[in-house]
This record gives structure tokens, sequence and C-alpha cells, in this order.
């Protein structure tokens, strides 16, 4: 078994002693077999079936040990794997490496991969039914596959031969594997419905995962949609109170001023006219639908990465951290491995390991043998919904009238007839709002005053980068093979959706920044709400060049770091976004590194595991200045001498943030209840820098709640209030002793299959997904394990990963997932690092052939066929 890194770290709940790691899931996972082969065997005598439990549960997991043929090899590869399964790869040709790495992929995930093709193909409702058809317009309105089709035929000649290998490799597995010896989730699902055959998989199956991912990381839209939501109810100048600016003099940029690349021109963010406000509010049901399949999005979740010099490390080398933040599956959304040349050569340049997709070739985020680089979203303004006049099949458009463009798409629905949908589309982009009424009705709303709706009405275009097709996959392999930063920054230009913050570290001793991705350049306008598309003055005119994008090398400070605040100051030139994120997580991270003198690999490690809350910071002093009721003083009380961390044994981090919940639906929850804005505040960062400010205004009209009948009408009297809500509810749901409140108990985690795991029967659910168990942290804090304050505490977003990449001695860096590599749910390696993650602690990261030989616990050889 892989040796762990675990060191105490504050914070982080106590790991159990009694059973090491290896020993426990290795008990953990007899039960979860034991139990596997009870409900299988339930299932097939209830099926009538013919097969033994054993056979059904046992048959879908991958061979690690031993020789498999596999058909398109010209030579054997070798496939090392550590005691947490993760597979290192080595390989004579490019060919034979990736083709590899696709039967591996599947041998490990082809369920996942299977499912992420249907998704962003809008082909859900194949294999489960009606519910999923709205998810499947939608999807298929902006045309994801459409798109990731173009792209294939943009790719570099290598990159598409890259492609076919691995599309060879994984059809080498489904050649001899079907149903229950793919996954156990496509017996169970047959159960119930009939389920196709898997068809052979393509290079466009992997690139429109790309799509996904831009999905995943857009805030573009949801904040013009929120933006109109609010207008319908709030004056502009509220709606601007509730998205603050970027607070220059607290916080943190991630180029210090001055030192950013730029020329002459860009666009500048202008005010838009309360005409083009309010246009598109029902669009939120089309983007909801997706998000219930992807999982949680927008501008409260973001990731961290710090690169820190030789100039402040014991080793005198850089040192570089990373954790996107995501939203929690079982199994995680990352798959770690390694790909190897066994001889690097120009021919053969890959010796790289880290964290990529099942289905995707190449490694996305990790190291090679020269530099490594980290990820966190850039947040670009890189999405405009442009209100269209639509008359029969043409729209206006500068006083013409001008052809409507039109698809049919066919929609399979499992148990039902097909349905179909008509696609259309202007200039601008796919007319989203044919998928849902609501959206028409937002469009007929925010028309002009004066102006008469055109025959038929006004319609909703989305404009995303992401339906723009470009070699972004191009990238992945460029950076795997980059050996300094010049390849490196050659490799980012590449890259051009989803926008990026890339941080980097060299072993020669440099770190660096690069912003890559499209940029819009608009003739007028910043993205923040829906413009007139029949005007054309809100034209995008072009892309930012590559070389105007904010970049660095080496600055004074000795670090940079990226979570998610902006990244360049006012004086830069050009226009990347109005919301920049909160800078809370930046501003902590830059406190502890400066205080924290030399670092060593387990001091970046304790800056990922801190829990300080930020908000606290801000508001304690506050509830601490009001007295509240009799019942809530001894909950008060703990609020003195806390120091605003929120391990899971905190009384206060308890009490604190369930007052924090109850401000919020005293203040904003209770005004927008019954408008179109919906439930209100998640309560992420942003919320945070909301209500400081308010704090300094006890008169503001956000204190007023006239619905409550203890008749609120002052800062003093919310906090009051809140305190005494706060104290009642934990008093019921924890005890009457405040001394005894856990914010864990309250703070849980619960990983979820994607399918099976959120809608499939109890038991499948329990067998399928983990939790809940206690985490530490908080939304804003570095250690992000999110929560929606509309929802309750429970984690819906993590750290989906933490690595710490050590560039003076690169076997000597660490990283952990947050599941493990499998997905099956009777494999060993299903889970086998979640009490890694949750506990805080690392695994080892071999990287050298000679490291990596010295981990291996499993071995298989894929060899030609004769």
């Amino acid at each position: 078994m892989t040796d762990v890194i675990a060191e105490p770290v504050q914070g982080s709940p106590p790991a159990a002693p009694a059973v090491a790691p290896s020993r426990r899931h290795r008990i953990l996972r007899r039960w979860r077999l034991a139990a596997w082969f009870t409900v299988a065997t339930l299932v097939v005598v209830v099926a009538g079936a013919g097969l033994t439990a054993t056979w059904l549960v046992r048959r879908s997991l991958p061979q690690y040990t031993g020789n498999l043929t596999v058909p398109g090899l010209s030579e054997p590869v070798r496939v090392a794997r550590d005691g947490l399964g993760v597979p290192q790869i080595y390989a004579s040709t490019p060919h034979d490496l990736f083709l590899a790495q696709g039967y591996v992929a599947a041998q490990d995930r082809f369920w996942e991969m299977d499912i992420r093709r249907h998704i962003t193909a809008g082909r859900l409702a194949e294999l489960f039914g009606e519910g999923q058809v709205e998810t499947d317009a939608m999807i298929r309105t902006m045309g994801w596959r459409r798109v990731a089709e173009q792209e294939v035929t943009l790719l570099s000649p290598q990159s598409r031969a890259h492609l076919d290998a691995y599309a060879a490799g994984v059809n080498a597995y489904l050649k001899d594997h079907s149903s229950w010896s793919l996954s156990a989730e496509y017996g169970l699902l047959g159960l119930t419905t009939e389920v196709p055959a898997p068809e052979p998989w393509t290079p466009a199956d992997s690139v429109s995962w790309l799509k996904a991912m831009a999905w995943d990381l857009n805030g573009s839209m949801s904040d013009q949609i929120r933006r109109s939501l609010m207008s319908a109810t709030l004056t502009q100048e509220q709606v601007d109170e509730l998205f603050p600016d970027y607070d220059y003099q607290r916080w943190p940029t991630t180029i210090a001023a001055g030192a950013s690349t730029g020329g002459a021109g860009g666009g500048s963010g202008q005010a838009l006219t309360d005409e083009q406000l309010g246009a598109v509010g029902s669009s939120a049901q089309g983007a909801t639908a997706i998000d219930g399949v992807l999982g949680e999005r927008g501008r409260s979740i973001g990731s961290n990465a710090w690169a820190v010099a030789g100039s402040r490390t014991t080793t005198g080398k850089p040192l570089l951290a990373n954790d996107p933040h995501l939203a929690a599956s079982q199994p995680g959304v990352w798959y770690q491995s390694g790909l190897h040349c066994e001889k690097v050569t120009a021919g053969c340049p890959y010796d790289v390991a880290g964290f990529g997709f099942a289905g995707l070739p190449g490694i996305v985020i990790g190291h090679n043998a020269n530099v490594t680089w980290g990820f966190t979203n850039l947040g670009p303004a890189d999405t405009d919904l442009f209100l269209e006049k639509i008359t029969g099949g043409t729209y206006e458009y500068r006083g013409a009238q001008v052809p409507l463009t039109t698809r049919t798409e066919i929609i399979k629905i499992a148990g039902g007839e097909p349905r179909t949908v008509t696609v259309r589309a202007t200039r601008h982009g796919p007319i989203i709002s044919d998928v849902y009424d609501r959206v028409k009705q937002a469009g007929d709303a925010g028309r002009e005053p004066g102006i008469a709706p055109a025959p038929g009405g006004y319609a909703v275009a989305l404009q995303w980068t992401a339906l723009d097709p470009h070699p972004t996959l191009d990238a992945v392999f460029a950076l795997d093979t980059a050996t300094d930063w010049t390849s490196f920054r050659a490799a980012a230009a590449k890259f051009s959706v989803p926008s990026q913050n890339l941080v980097y570290a060299d072993t020669a001793g440099h770190i660096g920044y690069q912003a890559p991705g499209l940029i819009p350049v608009r003739a007028k306008g910043d993205g923040t709400a829906p413009v007139p598309g029949w005007t054309g003055e809100y034209d995008w005119t072009g892309y930012l060049p590559f070389d105007d994008m904010p970049t660095q090398l080496d600055p004074p400070s000795g670090y940079i770091v990226s979570a998610n605040n902006a990244v360049v100051g006012p004086e830069y030139p050009h226009h990347i976004t109005s919301v920049w994120g909160d800078g809370y997580r930046a501003a902590r991270i830059t406190k502890l590194i400066e205080d924290a003198g030399k670092l060593d690999a387990a001091a970046m490690r304790r800056i990922q595991l801190d829990t300080h809350n930020g908000n606290a910071e801000d508001l304690v002093p506050r509830l601490l200045a009001v007295t509240p009721g009799e019942g809530a003083r001894k909950a008060q009380a703990l609020l003195r001498d806390w120091n605003f961390d929120q391990p899971v044994d905190s009384a206060a981090a308890a009490y604190f943030n369930a007052v924090w919940d109850r401000m919020l639906e005293l203040t904003f929850e209770a005004r927008f209840a019954g408008t179109p804005y919906g439930k209100g505040p998640d309560g992420g960062g942003l919320w945070y820098e909301i209500v400081r400010k308010m704090l300094a205004q006890p008169d503001s009209m956000w204190w007023q709640n006239t619905t409550d009948p203890r008749g609120l009408r002052t800062r003093d009297d919310v906090l009051i209030a809140a305190m005494d809500d706060a104290a009642a509810t934990l008093s019921g749901k924890l005890g009457t002793d405040p001394a005894q409140w856990r914010w864990g108990d309250l703070h849980k985690l619960t990983l979820r299959n994607q399918t099976l795991g959120t809608g499939g029967p109890a038991p499948v659910q329990w067998l399928l997904n983990s939790g809940p168990f206690e985490v530490p942290g908080g939304t804003a804090a570095v250690n992000a394990t999110g929560w929606d304050a509309r929802e309750g505490y429970e984690v819906n977003w993590v750290p989906s990963m933490r690595m710490i990449v050590d560039l003076g001695n690169l076997d000597a860096s660490t990283w952990v997932n947050l599941t493990g590599v499998s997905g099956h749910a009777t494999d060993e390696h299903y889970d086998d690092q979640q009490e890694l993650w949750r506990t805080g602690r690392t695994a080892p990261w071999a990287f050298t052939r000679s490291a990596v030989d010295t981990a291996t616990e499993d071995e298989l050889t894929l060899t030609p066929e004769s």
C-alpha cells in the first residue's frame, strides 16, 4: 500500500488510528462487496436470471496484473499501479501510449465516460427517460456535440492521431466487454429499461467533455440572469449593491500593478440601459436543468493555486500547490495517471503525470520532468445574452430582416416516443428561449418602452466563447511536453475555452502566471446584462490577442497567488470582466505565505487546509456589540475567544454559521420571496462583501424586514434576531448546551454517484454513494468546503483534488483525489483516497522510473496481437 503523508494539521478532523488505511479500506471493501453480493443475489432471483451474484459483481472489475492482448498496439506496454491503483503507463511510441491510456481509462471508468458523452451530446433521455428531455434539449440547442465535432477537424495532425489512438484503446476494451462486464450500473439500469449497447468511442466523444467543463466554470451567464431577475423588483442602485466592485485596497491582485502586459484598445465596461435589464429571467431554468446533471457552478465556486520561488522555500527550489473547487461526486471528477515514453525523444516526448478526465487523452493538471502547472478559473465575461426581434422565420439586424438558421434535433427517450426539437439561431448564436416558455415571457417583458413587440415577439440568443470552435485540446498535449517558460506560454496560447489562470513553476527555479483563453472584445457593453441584438451595437469584434493577456514571470515578491481574485488592477487597459470573484481566499493565502518564513511541502499543505473564516473577522465584533435574548447569550459567548477557524469540533463555528444563515434569510431571502429572483443568496464570498458594507449602514433598507413579527428595522434588530434564531435552531438540532455544539455535526459531505446514486433504489444508492461524513472549512475559506445557505449546511462543492509539487525533488511531491481511481463500486480503489482527503492527508506521488518501480504493487502488460 502506498505510504501516506500524515501529519497533524490544524482544522482537520482526527483520523481513526485503530486501523491502518490499507487494512481499514480492505475491511470496508469486504463489507461493501458482501453487501453487493446480497443485493445482486436478490436482483438475480427477482429477474429470474441464471447468473450468480459473485459473477455479476466481479466480472466488471479491471484486471490489474498479468498479460492482456490489446489489438492496435505495436509493442508491449507496461501499466504499473501503486497501492492506490494509480496507473503509470510506459510505452515506446505515442500511439501505443495513448491507446493504452484509453484502454486503462475504460477499464477503470467506462460508465462515467459513457454518461459524460451522453450528457454532452444531449442524449441522457435515451438512458434515463422523460425526466432528462429538458436537459437534452438545452444542450442540443447550444450544440455542444456539433461544436466538438468541428473542433476535432481543427486539431493538429499530431493531436488527432493521439485522439484516434485513445479511441482505439477504448474500443479495444469495448470489444470484449458489455453490460455487467463493463460496469454494474449497466446491469442494474437494464433491469428497469432497455439499455442500448455502448457505441464505439470517437475523438468527438473526448473533445466534447471540454464543453461541459466550460459550462461548469461559466459564471458570466448566471450573472446576467441574476441582474435581470433582480431588476424586476429592485432599483438599479440596489442591484449594483448586490454586485460589489472588487476592493483593490483590501484584496490582492494576482499580478502586481504595472507588471501585466497590455496595449491600446480593448473593451471597457459601460452601464447598460434600463431597457436592456430584466430580459432573460426564465433562462435560469435552462441553466438549472444542466446544473442538475453536472453539479453546482457559479462565482461562489472557485479554486486555489499558488507558487513560491526558491527564495521562500527550504530547498531553494519552487513549490506549487493547486486544489480546484468543483461539485462533489462519486467517483470524483479527476482521474490520476502517468504517461511515460520508455525513452523520451523528439518522436516520443511524453514523461508527465497528474490529473485528467476519464475519456480525455493527456494530463490536464500536473507536472513533467521540467515544469508544473495548476489551474484556477479566470471568470471572464465570455458570454452575452442577446435580445432578438423575431418575425416569422426572420430576425431584425441593423434595420433589415435576416433569415434565421434552423436545424432539427430528434431526442430519443427510453420508454417513450422520440421528441423533435427545432433549433433556431441568429448571427449571435442559438436561441435558447425556444427551449423554455418562461424565457419567451422574459424576452417580451424586456422590450424597449414605447415600442410594440415585433410579430412573433422577442427571443434570447446566446453568444458564448465555448460555441466558437477552437482546437483547445492541442494545448493539453503542448502543456504535457513543455520544457520551460517559453514553451509553456506557447502551449497556453493554444488554450481557448474555458479561460483560466495558469500558475507555473519549473526545475530551473522560475515561477510564473499566464492567462490563456478567448476574451471577447465588444463594440459596446461589458457582458454584465442582456443587450439588444437588432442594433448591432453590442456585437463582438474579435478576441483579445494572446500577447495582451495578463502574464508575469518571477515577481519580486517571490510568490504568485491565484484564488479567483482579480488578476489585474484598474490600470489594465483591456476588459476581462466587471465582476471578479472575492479576494478572501487570496488575501488569506498571501498572509500565510508571508508569515511562514521558509516554506516546505508540509507548510504548503497546512495552507491548503486552512479553515479561517474571513467573514467572521468583520461580523463577529458587531455580534458581540449587541445583546441578544437570554436564550442566546451563552451561544454569543462562544464568539468572544474564537480565532475564526472552522474545524469540525468547533462550537463557535457552528453557531456563527447558523447566525450567518439566519441573517441572510432575514435580510435577503424574505425580500426575494415571491419575486422572479427566487430563493435568495447562496451566502458565498461576494455576500460576505455585500453584508460587510451593509454593516456600516445601520439603517440600510436591506435591514428592514416587514414580514417578521418582531418588527426588524435596523442592523442591530436583525443581528439580535439572527442570534436568537440560530441559538434556538441549534438547541433543537444539537442540544441545549452550546459548548457541546460541533460544526461537523452540521457541515457534512455526501458523495453521490451522479446517475443511479441520485435516483436509483435506496439499496443501490447506499452501495454507490459514500457518507455523510464531517468536514472542516466552509465557503470562501482556503479549505473551501462550500455550502448553500438556501439549502442548509450540507457540503455541495469541495477541493476536488489537492496536489503539492516539489521542484527540488519531483518524487517528494504529493497528491490526493476526492474519492479514488476506480469507478467500480466494488473495487478497492473506488474510495480509498476518500479518508486521506477528508482528514487532510496526501499520498506520495512517485514520478521517476525508480520511484514508480518502488511504489508498484500491481503490474499489467498489454501486448499486441500476434
